[in-house]
């Protein structure tokens, strides 16, 4: 049950630090979020933890709820700055992916000293196989990209002042779809049965959906400030 209350909290501080970001930086917090949250997203999904409800438990990898403040930044600036800036943003965040990866990749190659503790727990969180950064920066890449697509046809379709709810839960709600899909595809097809993948996709899914669910409100209230910068 810890982690259930836990996990209530880190999402709570993870939109109040993304609310800040953009209360206090305006445009340039939402891009400066979006290049922070993906490598930070990439360090918690090495940590799997399990919720426990009554006898059920469900395991599943930490990230999710960071990943999500990516598609609600992304959203932000489609619905205030343009789809332009949107795209913009996405590339950003796919070149601080993988800039990080080749600096840490690059990092870990150095010969550590007799008495450094850093290295073992450096090649843990930044060593992944390639298969598994490949996952991650595919799936970023065109999962980023579908949702400010698709978000751009719904502001079209239903206009700038209506639906803003509808526009960011379906954009984020087909792109995490895709995104859950296309990662756990490259990077466990093969490695677990067809049964076991299903349910690591349905489990990521499910939960990143919830999550840009309950951020709706987060996103209207973030949708109402005046950055000095505007």
């Amino acid at each position: 049950m810890f982690n259930i209350g836990w996990g209530i909290l880190f999402i709570a501080v993870n939109f109040a630090l993304f609310l800040i970001c953009y209360r206090m930086f305006g445009r340039v917090g939402l891009y400066a979020w979006i290049g922070f949250a993906t490598v930070i997203a990439n360090i918690q999904v090495t940590k799997t933890i399990e919720l426990s409800v009554l006898s059920f438990g469900i395991i599943m990898t930490l990230g999710n709820t960071i990943y999500t403040t990516i598609s609600m930044s992304t959203d932000m600036l489609n619905e205030k700055y343009g789809p332009k800036e949107a795209r913009k943003a996405v590339w950003f965040g796919f070149f601080t992916l993988i800039a990080s990866t080749i600096m840490m990749q690059m990092v870990l190659k150095f010969e550590p000293q007799a008495t450094d503790f850093a290295q073992e727990s450096m090649q843990t969180l930044f060593g992944l196989m390639p298969r598994l950064a490949a996952g991650s920066l595919l799936a970023y890449l065109i999962s980023q990209f579908l949702d400010v697509q698709v978000y751009g046809y719904l502001r079209r379709r239903f206009g700038a002042s209506n639906q803003f709810w509808i526009r960011t839960n379906v954009s984020t709600g087909v792109s995490q779809l895709i995104d859950s899909v296309v990662f756990c595809t490259i990077a466990f097809a093969g490695l677990y049965t067809l049964n076991e993948w299903l349910q690591i996709v349905f489990t990521t899914y499910i939960f990143k959906f919830i999550i840009s669910v309950v951020s709706t409100p987060v996103l209207y209230w973030a949708r109402s400030f005046k950055p000095k910068e505007d």
